[in-house]
């Protein structure tokens, strides 16, 4: 799939005339006689040809006055993967609006973070999406509005604040305007056991909590879940990540305050309970939590790919649909990477727990083990270097790392330009090719970064008669890109480690 996909007019009346799910999120199909917006796969007889339209956005759909289906409801959609798998301006500006930053800054905000000015902004997001900044913020305020009213029993101004809309009147307004019923309208059509499911689950809400939400978070298929559940599971940092029943569950550090969520693997979609203090937060921590399950690619086309080199190829067809594991905070990341550094997995939790259990923020968990937020970049840059049980290089490692994070020197964040983002990272002290690539491939979300030096992928290279030395293995996994990063997680998981099994 290339970007620009909705202009190939043919190739999208074949995905919507085979209902393929695969496609949902890439484009989205815009009825010239019903006025109504579906995705690829909706499951009504599909229009003609002729009255079919295309879009690369709900926002570009609803600017042009079509409102959202009431059946397959493409505002539900799995994200592009576009925009996790590229680092030009759209993809790290469509990153930060899906990270709140239009709600929270504005366009202004998000340009100064991207280091353009606004109407360059502008201009490249209409000619991709069809929507200006302002737009896709609104198309996703509206995604998160009828989330809350369909999963909460909250108020309708609650709900209004929460999705960051200005005002009741624009709320009302825009829910009408994209979905073609008023709030009330909406709530009213789901049938009664959904109602008392959204009263029960406010009701077990934990105390002094906004409430604690039931989601379904949608992937495309397939999801293999054992090496990314495992990898979460074998490396949590005990306070902050653990677990218990079924579920991945962490605390969150988020804009207006903090979150713990709890996410299980299902069939068709991830389970996600968010228990949030403040519900102005929840797009953001939807986003994170899809992010670091890595919910938005497309896993058929990576392992097509993949599929290519016949040593390959064995892997991808016994577990197909692996996912990168990656992060909610890339400080937080780059910290516990280099803990990692030259250390076993349970020393690196180990470390990272002893300065989550001083320097972290407390916080409650009626419903588990979690103790702590991990520590932030300032919080760590005044811990005082001779009380860091480790030794005197990695130390300096350390301390460096967290002085320029928390003096915003280095930025880590979604909207990082990956190379300018390495080239920052092996500037500093103790940072090689392994601690720096680890980082690109999750924290900053690289997926072509590469680990041919990582005694892990030596082993499996070994194992399947691949090069094993660092250089010859970049120059065979030439072959694997733009995905190498996926080539990594089937390489790790021909080991036994834990960070290849579903915890039982």
């Amino acid at each position: 799939m290339q970007n620009g996909m909705h202009t190939d007019r043919e190739r999208c009346v074949r995905a919507v005339q085979s209902k393929d799910a695969r496609f949902d999120g890439w484009f989205f199909t815009a009825v010239l006689t019903t006025r109504i917006y579906c995705r690829p796969s909706c499951p009504v007889v599909p229009p003609k040809p002729e009255n079919m339209t295309f879009h690369p956005s709900a926002a570009a759909c609803q600017q042009a006055g079509f409102r959202a289906c009431k059946r397959c409801r493409p505002d539900t959609s799995p994200g592009s993967p576009e925009w996790n798998q590229r680092a030009d301006l759209v993809a790290r500006a469509m990153r930060l609006i899906a990270d709140g930053v239009v709600d929270r800054e504005g366009v202004p905000g998000l340009a100064a973070r991207l280091g353009y000015s606004t109407r360059q902004i502008e201009r490249q997001l209409l000619a991709e999406l069809g929507a200006g900044p302002l737009a896709l913020a609104r198309a996703q305020r509206a995604q998160t509005a009828r989330l809350l009213i369909e999963t909460t029993p909250l108020p309708m101004a609650e709900i209004a604040f929460a999705a960051g809309f200005s005002s009741i009147r624009t709320f009302n307004d825009t829910v009408r305007e994209v979905f073609a019923l008023s709030p009330s309208e909406l709530r009213a059509r789901l049938p009664e056991n959904a109602q008392a499911a959204a009263a029960a689950q406010a009701a077990q809400a934990a105390p002094g909590a906004s409430g604690a939400l039931t989601l379904r978070l949608p992937f495309r298929a397939p999801l293999n879940p054992d090496n990314l559940f495992g990898h979460l599971a074998a490396t949590a940092v005990p306070g902050v990540e653990e677990w218990r029943d079924g579920a991945y569950r962490r605390t969150l550090r988020l804009p207006y305050g903090h979150g713990i969520v709890a996410l299980t693997p299902q069939p068709d979609h991830i389970a996600c309970r968010l228990t949030l203090s403040d519900l102005r937060d929840l797009t953001v921590a939807i986003s994170r939590c899809r992010r670091m399950l890595d919910l938005d690619a497309d896993p058929v086309a990576i392992d097509e790919q993949l599929r290519t080199d016949p040593v390959l190829a064995p892997l991808v067809d016994k577990a197909p649909g692996r996912r990168v594991p990656r992060t909610v905070d890339e400080a937080e990341f780059a910290v516990r990477a280099v803990l990692g550094q030259q250390v076993s997995t349970a020393a690196a939790r180990t470390h990272a727990a002893r300065l989550v259990t001083a320097h972290g923020t407390p916080v409650d968990d009626p419903e588990g083990g979690l103790t702590h937020l991990f520590p932030s970049p300032a919080a760590l840059a005044a811990v005082a270097p001779a009380s860091l049980a480790m030794p005197r290089t990695r130390r300096t490692t350390f301390t460096t790392l967290v002085g320029q994070l928390a003096d915003g020197t280095l930025h880590l964040g979604v909207e990082s330009d990956w190379p300018e983002a390495r080239a920052r990272l092996l500037g500093l002290p103790g940072f090689g090719p392994w601690t720096v690539d680890v980082i690109a491939m999750r924290a900053l979300g690289d997926p072509d970064a590469f680990l041919p030096a990582d005694l892990g992928i030596r082993r499996a290279a070994a194992e399947l008669g691949l090069p094993s030395t660092p250089a010859a293995l970049t120059a065979r996994a030439a072959a694997w890109r733009p995905w190498r990063a996926y080539a990594v997680q089937y390489l790790w998981a021909t080991d036994s480690h834990p960070i290849n099994f579903l915890p039982v």
